[in-house]
């Protein structure tokens, strides 16, 4: 099994919070955590645990300084010192380079260790965003050289405290998106320091091929790969920016929550975080086998004129001409050093890093897919409803007719909505469900379903049905979106939702739990009961019809039965 922590899953600074603190502190966390608190040796591994982390090579404890020349906050970092911004509350450290460029002879490798440089670097601009087309979750770039990070961090601190780290891994859909899209600043005004990440994207990030494969005959999965490396260079180097290399906390959004499941389940991972929080990130549950990729990533090869099927051929191809020939998704394969298994299965047998997760989704999802296949031109009708229900979930025709036939038309306002029902039960809800079940049983999972009927819609023009509370929605509740290319303000009721939703978020990155004093309370999941927080404006409340009002038990059968 695979954990940080003790074998129960809880983090040891869990262990050290329930016997110090308050007495409204320690009776909430009793409550909580009773289930992991019984094996009295979990303090014994505390201490093992403890040694362990000590012996972590790292970067001295300190907080970054500001020179009287510029008055801007420098750092020290293991390959140099780097001069950031200093913006009120929060220094930004931009543009830090945690891998070398993989460009060349490094394109379709796992990352090289970045060179180090004399005197201080400039760390007051984003990088480059990794090569992509341009869409409505990203900018289009041709560039390799992408692999930096961004550094958020109070400005104000104790030089002897060192706060928690979030480490944010954007969405897109594993082909687009950046970490400079993402705005940290109200998170780290709660006191977190708050990194974002680039990581190779589409084929360039994901391509499996034959000719590609190490070793041990494994290609594939080099964004996952970057990933890890970012979350080693925080290990190394994020002391120097007066944070807590030993209390980090990856979260992600759609791609980036279905990566936070993938790190949850590769044992290279193990270590690397304390905390993880999926926003719509199990859409994805069962990945493809290395060789099921590399036979796609033939078809690719062909398709972009190596026919010879060679990596010399690959790793010549104009950046411009991969971006062209990407067609498909490109998803996380089965890798046996990296991702042993499907996610489904390491949830569901336990072999995964036992930390405390937050895994959420969203009331209408799948809104947001109808609304751009409507924006397209492709409008779901009453006549094309069973079609596009099979092209959807790619089920036969006999299927589909079974799900229409579940999801009538006559029960909702628009064929579109109806579209969108299936999309969002089907690929989200009841996927994320099945997430909170198995993982509930080894670690403490809180799960929640955010549902703003009025949440402003930031990537998309308005379409012929209400987007409600759609895919990416949740985003502006919790991050800043400086590129949104709708952006929307939330009203008086919607920033106190943020309000809540951003200290229950940073609340785990502190100390593994979303409630505190003054916020609602959020119970841990529980396959019995199944209680989830619903995240609704003004105040959440806990919620136990999810299942039924997403008809989970008929995907379960229909699933059970296709199988």
């Amino acid at each position: 099994m695979l954990h940080a922590g003790g074998d129960d899953g809880v983090p040891i600074r869990e262990v050290a919070e329930m016997t110090a603190g308050s007495r409204e502190r320690k009776s909430l966390m009793f409550k909580t955590w009773a289930d992991w608190r019984r094996r009295t040796w979990l303090v014994a591994a505390g201490v093992i645990l403890g040694a362990l982390l000590a012996a972590t090579p790292a970067l001295s404890a300190s907080v970054p300084s500001r020179p009287a020349a510029t008055g801007e906050p420098v750092a020290r970092t293991a390959n140099g010192m780097v001069r950031g911004l200093a913006k009120g509350a929060v220094d930004e450290f931009l543009g830090i380079p945690y891998a070398a460029p993989p460009v060349g002879a490094l394109r379709w490798r796992p990352p090289h260790p970045t060179a180090s440089w004399p005197g201080v670097r400039d760390a007051a601009r984003f990088a480059s965003d990794c090569a992509q087309s341009a869409g409505p979750f990203g900018q289009a770039s041709s560039s390799e050289d992408c692999l930096y990070l961004n550094v958020y961090t109070p400005s104000h601190r104790q030089a002897a405290s060192r706060s928690p780290v979030m480490v944010w891994i954007h969405g897109g859909g594993l082909h687009s998106g950046a970490g400079d899209i993402y705005d940290p600043t109200a998170l780290v005004e709660d006191g977190v320091t708050v990194v974002t990440i680039n990581y190779r994207l589409g084929a360039l990030g994901f391509l499996a091929h034959p000719a590609l494969a190490d070793a041990h005959g494994q290609s594939g999965d080099y964004g996952l790969i970057d990933q890890q490396a970012a979350l080693r260079w925080v290990q190394r180097n994020i002391s120097g920016f007066g944070a807590d290399p030993h209390n980090v906390t990856i979260f992600g959004e759609s791609a980036g929550g279905l990566s936070v499941l993938a790190q949850l389940a590769s044992p290279q991972a193990r270590g690397l975080f304390q905390r993880a929080i999926v926003e719509s990130g199990s859409y994805n549950l069962t990945q493809s086998t290395v060789a099921a990729a590399e036979a796609s990533g033939k078809a690719f090869a062909v398709k972009a004129g190596c026919v010879d099927q060679t990596a010399a051929c690959l790793r010549h191809l104009p950046v411009s001409t991969i971006l062209a020939d990407q067609a498909g998704q490109y998803l996380p394969n089965i890798n046996t050093d990296l991702l042993p298994q499907s996610l489904e299965t390491a949830f569901a047998t336990g072999h995964f890093n036992r930390v405390p997760i937050i895994n959420g989704t969203n009331h209408d999802e799948w809104r947001l897919f109808v609304a751009s296949s409507e924006l397209a031109g492709q409008r779901v009708t009453a006549a094309n409803y069973q079609a596009m229900i099979s092209s959807t979930l790619g089920v036969p025709a006999a299927q589909a007719s079974d799900i229409a036939a579940k999801y009538p038309l006559t029960a909702y306002a628009s064929p579109s909505l109806a579209l969108s029902a299936v999309g969002t039960d089907a690929v989200f809800a009841c996927p994320a469900l099945t997430i909170d079940q198995s993982a509930s049983r080894s670690v403490p999972t809180f799960a929640y379903e955010f549902n703003d009927q009025n949440a402003p819609e930031n990537f998309f023009p308005p379409v012929s049905f209400p987007y409600g509370a759609p895919h990416a929605s949740e985003l502006q509740y919790l991050l800043d979106l400086p590129k949104a290319p709708f952006p929307g303000a939330l009203s008086a009721r919607q920033q106190q939702l943020a309000a809540v939703m951003k200290t229950y978020w940073t609340n785990v990155a502190e100390r593994g739990l979303p409630t505190s004093p003054g916020t609602p309370f959020w119970p841990p999941f529980d396959s019995r009961t199944q209680q989830l927080q619903s995240l609704i404006p003004p105040t959440p409340h806990v919620e136990t019809g999810f299942a039924n009002s997403h008809k989970c038990p008929f995907w379960a059968a229909l699933q059970g039965g296709a199988a």
